[in-house]
Formats: C-alpha cells, sequence, structure tokens
C-alpha cells in the first residue's frame, strides 16, 4: 500500500471514530508526508485561489479570561477554515441512512468526513464578528497543490 493510501486511511480512520483516542502521533503522520519534488512544468500557470472561512464561538472556548477564550477561538476557528478547505480541495465522504415503514420516513441520518494534506496555504484574514464569534479565513493556489501532487508520484 502506498503512503498516499495508508495517509488516506489514518485520516479517514479518525474523522469517522468521533472522540476515540488518536493513537498516531503527529511525528508519525509528518514522517509518512511525501516530500514534494517540484519540476518544471513550464511556464507558471496563473494563480486559482480556492478560500475556506472557519467559524469559533468565543464564549464557549476554555479559559480563566476573555483574553484567552479569543487566543483558542482563533486558533479553533483557523482549524476549522482548514477543515473546510480539505473538503473543497479533497472532497467530503458521505454516508447516509434513511428508514422507511410504513411508507412512512422513521430515521434519516447521515455522517460526514474529510481527509487530505493541505500544502501552502496561507492566512487571509483573522477577524472578531460581533461580540462572540472568531472567524479565520484560509486560501491556497489550487495549481501549487496540483503541482506538488503531480511531482510526488
Amino acid at each position: 500500500m502506498s503512503k498516499y493510501g495508508l495517509l488516506c486511511i489514518v485520516f479517514l480512520a479518525f474523522g469517522l471514530s468521533g472522540c476515540d483516542t488518536i493513537k498516531v502521533t503527529a511525528k508519525q503522520v509528518v514522517d509518512e508526508l511525501p516530500q514534494a519534488h517540484f519540476v518544471d512544468a513550464g511556464p507558471p500557470l496563473k494563480p486559482h485561489y480556492v478560500q475556506a472561512t472557519g467559524y469559533a464561538p468565543i464564549s464557549l472556548q476554555p479559559g480563566a479570561t476573555r483574553q484567552q477564550k479569543v487566543v483558542v477561538a482563533m486558533r479553533a476557528s483557523k482549524l476549522r477554515a482548514y477543515q473546510e478547505l480539505v473538503g473543497v480541495v479533497h472532497g467530503q465522504y458521505v454516508f447516509g441512512t434513511t428508514t422507511v415503514q410504513d411508507m412512512v420516513i422513521q430515521n434519516d441520518s447521515f455522517k460526514t468526513a474529510v481527509a487530505g494534506i493541505v500544502r501552502g496555504a496561507r492566512v487571509i484574514k483573522s477577524y472578531p464578528i460581533q461580540d462572540d464569534t472568531y472567524a479565520t479565513t484560509l486560501e491556497v493556489d489550487m495549481n501549487q497543490l496540483q503541482q506538488a501532487w503531480v511531482s510526488s508520484q
């Protein structure tokens, strides 16, 4: 199995496992990342930027003071933006079930998961919204992602 396959399985298992304990350390994940070797692909392409925004409530964050909660909300919004960006770049896995009894829907549910690696994303803006929400917007050039993907194959 390739490194990509193993990595995707690890991230998919993490995304579908809910609140289970992570058994893979961050160092192990980083060690499994492929090395990007850029090759000369001719003239540079016009950038094709994709953006994603993540939001986090400030008052629900842990912390003794409002300032501590804001800092944690900033980080949470950035991580949520990365999750959104991975969904845009790699797509989302959606699993749904519907139970029908006597032609009446009894139960309708679905779960989603995202897994992937995004390199080269940058923070465009990190800002408060009203009094209790923090937002972070990230962007990545899809052409750079594609070039890194092709060159690492």
